[in-house]
């Protein structure tokens, strides 16, 4: 086997190795790959809250800004629709200014748009959903249907889909 041969055959080792292990760490609540990919996807500067972080949710000016058959299929308790590609701060008007306000969507990148949003509309304590509706379900916390628990869980598209691995699949 010459030289060019050996390097070929050790990348593929290694590619090998890291794919295994990565599906491995898929059977966890929160992969590594799924931790990596939420790191591109999030401004560092924006805050986040994990799941585990929140005590009470009641706490919290829930606001849901997936759209609205996402919304239909399950959310968090008390969460309030506002949309993605419909949202407008008229949406939000009723809103407290200072009240801590938690946004979601189904991994966090189109909350953070909308926390963002919020933010220079003067809302003071506004945090992302670490890890979006997915991450919520994996960890095993509630979920409604209007309201009534439901483990069903609109992930967007099947590709998003992946990274669900407690609940239901919905497209």
């Amino acid at each position: 086997m010459n030289l060019s041969e050996n390097k070929s055959r050790n990348l593929w080792k290694g590619l090998i190795t890291v794919s295994l292990f990565l599906i491995c760490q898929m059977g966890f609540s929160q992969s590594l790959a799924y931790k990596t990919l939420l790191n591109t996807l999030y401004d560092s500067q924006f805050p986040v809250l994990k799941p585990e972080e929140i005590q009470d949710l009641s706490k919290f000016q829930v606001i849901d800004s997936r759209e609205k058959e996402e919304f239909q299929v399950s959310h968090l308790k008390g969460a309030i629709w506002v949309g993605y590609d419909s949202f407008s701060l008229e949406n939000v008007k009723d809103l407290d200014k200072e009240k801590p306000v938690l946004v979601y969507c189904t991994v966090g990148a189109r909350s953070q748009t909308i926390g963002k949003q919020l933010q220079e509309a003067g809302f003071s304590k506004v945090y992302n959903l670490y890890g979006g509706i997915i991450h919520w379900a994996n960890e095993e916390n509630p979920l409604y249907q209007d309201d009534s628990l439901t483990r069903q869980v609109h992930t967007y598209t099947r590709t998003w889909g992946i990274w669900l691995q407690n609940g239901e699949k919905v497209y």
